[in-house]
């Protein structure tokens, strides 16, 4: 396996939190695992991803799901709430990045509430023409580096075209509430009145730049919060509920178990080098995912 993951160029670090280019390395090329699922976590943010080799992204809707649906090679995947199911089967080359909340305006033209919980092809919101355009160009470059200095530059080409159209970036309330809400114990009324909005706009503010309310923002941060801990296998899960900001033990397993599709104790056992991408036990428990599929 080959892979470069970093922090955008600078210009871009206002709209893109993280960049990556991920190759399977010659152990991996054309194996297949047939029937290879992953739990795919989620982080409280936006992906956008090429896929440059390989099938198309294909999800499945629940664990009895046996065809599933694919979705492109070019894909939007909006915040969410809970983890999605994903075909694993082969290992394909891919770039891409984590989007900053607010960026979806001005990287996709379309608000995150409208991307959110889902997985949306790009050409829907590039363009068919502009798509395949760019993963041609990806195509071609073989180096991962150059691969994703020219990704880079197709975001900051996007971005230049907001500039010009005076695209506003993230509303100043709802960037003043995203780091109290990653916090322990985060007071969402008093967010609300230090924002100056009635609550039902403040929520309608959140939710159409972050694509989630508030509360579930706050949910998915400290589940953030766990998983980070839980990166010591030695750490006890009773010692992690608290210091994540969870009630007990109990509260902290049926939360983990809601946002991953599985316990925590099973989590911890599939051995992970990611810890956002699990595969899927034989007995996963369902999860909804709404896709919205090419026209």
């Amino acid at each position: 396996m080959r892979q470069l993951t970093r922090a955008p160029v600078p210009h871009l670090r206002p709209f893109v939190r993280q960049v990556w280019a991920w190759a399977p390395g010659a152990e991996g090329t054309g194996v297949e695992r047939p029937g290879a699922r992953e739990h795919v976590l989620p982080t409280g943010g936006m992906h956008l991803v090429f896929r440059l080799s390989g099938p198309p992204l294909r999800l499945f809707d629940h664990a009895a799901d046996i065809e599933g649906h694919t979705c492109g090679h070019a894909i939007v995947g909006g915040a969410r709430s809970s983890f999605y199911l994903r075909d694993v089967s082969v290992a394909t080359r891919s770039v891409g990045a984590q989007l900053q909340p607010g960026a979806a305006r001005a990287l996709l033209g379309a608000p995150e509430d409208a991307l959110s919980g889902q997985h949306t092809p790009l050409d829907a919101l590039w363009g068919v023409h502009e798509v395949a355009d760019a993963l041609e160009r990806l195509h071609a470059e073989a180096d991962l580096a150059r691969q994703l200095a020219l990704f880079e530059a197709m975001l900051s080409a996007r971005v230049a075209l907001a500039l010009r159209a005076s695209l506003r970036g993230l509303h100043p309330a709802i960037a003043a509430a995203l780091g109290p809400l990653a916090g322990e114990n985060p007071a969402i009324g008093a967010l609300v009145a230090d924002s100056g909005y009635s609550h039902r706009r403040f929520i309608a503010l959140f939710r159409g730049a972050i694509g989630l309310t508030p509360k579930e923002y706050a949910r998915v941060m400290r589940f953030d919060r766990a998983l980070a801990l839980a990166a010591d296998p030695a750490r006890p899960w009773a010692e992690i509920a608290v210091e994540a900001g969870y009630a007990d033990q109990a509260h902290l397993s049926r939360e983990f178990s809601a946002l991953a599709g599985m316990a925590p104790q099973a989590w911890r056992r599939t051995g992970a080098t990611s810890p956002r991408h699990v595969a899927a036990p034989a007995n996963a428990a369902t999860g909804q995912i709404r896709s919205r599929r090419p026209r």
